[in-house]
């Protein structure tokens, strides 16, 4: 992630786009419904917004894929859990067509696969995550460092899966490529990047509980007995 332009053919670049499409529309109906009920949610959601750029604006290359894909964190674990998965996507449609027309990162014809990796797999397991580790009973640190980890997990099998199913044209076996890509990943800078934004979510929930304990009150992520650390 991101995927660079070119390296998706014109069959793929139009797969994506149709399966992100709904995702984002669905997260653009989402903010305008959400501003009008929920305190400070526009404000929340564009400051949202400007993190997943820069979070994803630090691309490492990936040398062992000459070029075809870059590492870098991503953001939406944390923009999942504050403003709901389907706005999450919608934000990171807005930080990848930024990225591709202005920073050449990524790329116009790429744009729905990146968005189906980062936006909808990285949005939606860190939601699930997050709300999978509260129904455990874990902190909220904890809570939030697992949405941070299993969102760049999935984001990054996401961009396996697509770079993987390009070799089907050219006789090569689907599973085997994706597993390889995907160990290219976390084998490099991706496994670090992985625990060290987990980390960065898990403390960014935390300080906000300490200080903005409403906004997450306000947004229904917490209950007035959540533990933000457990010792």
């Amino acid at each position: 992630m991101h995927i660079t332009e070119g390296i998706l053919p014109p069959q793929w670049v139009f797969t994506w786009f149709a399966v992100s499409a709904p995702f984002v529309g669905v997260g653009i109906y989402q903010v305008k419904r959400k501003k009008k009920t929920v305190p400070g949610y526009l404000p929340l959601t564009g400051m949202l917004g400007a993190a997943v750029f820069v979070f994803s604006c630090f691309p490492i290359p990936v040398i062992a894929l000459n070029g075809m894909a870059t590492s870098h964190p991503c953001g939406t674990g944390m923009s999942a859990v504050l403003l709901g998965p389907f706005v999450s996507v919608f934000i990171a449609a807005i930080a990848l067509l930024i990225q591709a027309l202005f920073l050449a990162h990524g790329g116009l014809t790429t744009l729905g696969g990146n968005v189906f990796s980062m936006g909808i797999l990285g949005s939606f397991s860190g939601y699930f995550a997050f709300k999978t580790a509260q129904r455990c009973g874990l902190s909220l640190f904890w809570c939030g460092f697992l949405a941070g980890v299993i969102s760049d997990l999935f984001t990054y099998f996401g961009t396996s899966l697509e770079l993987g199913l390009l070799v089907i044209y050219k006789g090569g076996s689907f599973f085997r490529a994706v597993a390889e890509i995907f160990g290219m990943f976390m084998m490099t800078s991706q496994g670090v990047l992985c625990i060290v934004e987990g980390i960065v979510v898990g403390f960014v929930l935390v300080f906000i509980y300490k200080r903005r304990p409403g906004i997450l009150l306000n947004l229904g992520i917490i209950r007035d007995d959540t533990k933000p650390i457990q010792v």
